[in-house]
């Protein structure tokens, strides 16, 4: 089996493994090619999205700065709108819904070590998938960890360290994120 297969199916992989390595630089060079363009470049921004990522919706804008691991571990949706300084390691698959807005500094890591140094000397990792679900906002600072769900309708308050699957349609805040209350159904309605 693939180093990648590994990788993506939530397997201990070889992190340095020489393909993998390969399809991280690439796609490092795609997007130091769209940090470089002029905010005004936007078909050439647009073509460079579509090929970084899996899949790509409609309408999705990324401000610069972004840096990302694999990019053909992630699909996003339409309407969706990614603030300054995104990063994405996406060793398991990211799936980022319709009308989501992420804010300036959001950090979302799939990637996890081994707590054991010496599996972790040996350059050993896994991952394990992250889902924002549509209509989500999360706000600026955010770092969202391997394995989280977000529901739908959502809202992370800038700052939070999610660690832990939130429920669609609530509000959710702080290290570690909490649900801090739930939208009434109005609320959402006019986040759609």
């Amino acid at each position: 089996m693939r180093e990648f297969d590994k990788m993506v199916s939530g397997e201990s992989y070889y992190i340095n493994d020489p393909e993998l390595r390969e399809i991280r630089y690439r796609v490092r060079d795609t997007v130091d090619a769209f940090n470089a363009l002029s905010a005004r470049n936007v078909t050439e921004k647009d073509r460079l999205i579509r090929t970084i990522f899996a899949s790509v919706g409609e309408n999705v804008h990324f401000e610069k700065g972004m840096r990302i691991d694999y990019g053909c571990n992630t699909s996003i949706g339409s309407n969706v709108f990614i603030n300054f300084n995104f990063v994405l390691l996406d060793c398991a698959p990211v799936t980022i819904g319709n009308n989501v807005f992420i804010a300036p500094d959001v950090q979302i890591y799939t990637a996890q070590h081994p707590l054991d140094p010496f599996s972790r000397n040996q350059h050993i990792g896994s991952a394990r998938p992250i889902t924002i679900g549509d209509d989500v906002w999360i706000g600026g600072g955010c770092i969202i960890l391997p394995g989280v769900t977000i529901g739908k309708g959502s809202t992370i308050g800038a700052g939070s360290v999610v660690k832990h699957d939130i429920p669609a349609g609530v509000i959710a805040a702080g290290n570690p994120c909490q649900v801090k209350r739930v939208c009434r159904v109005d609320e959402l309605r006019e986040a759609v």
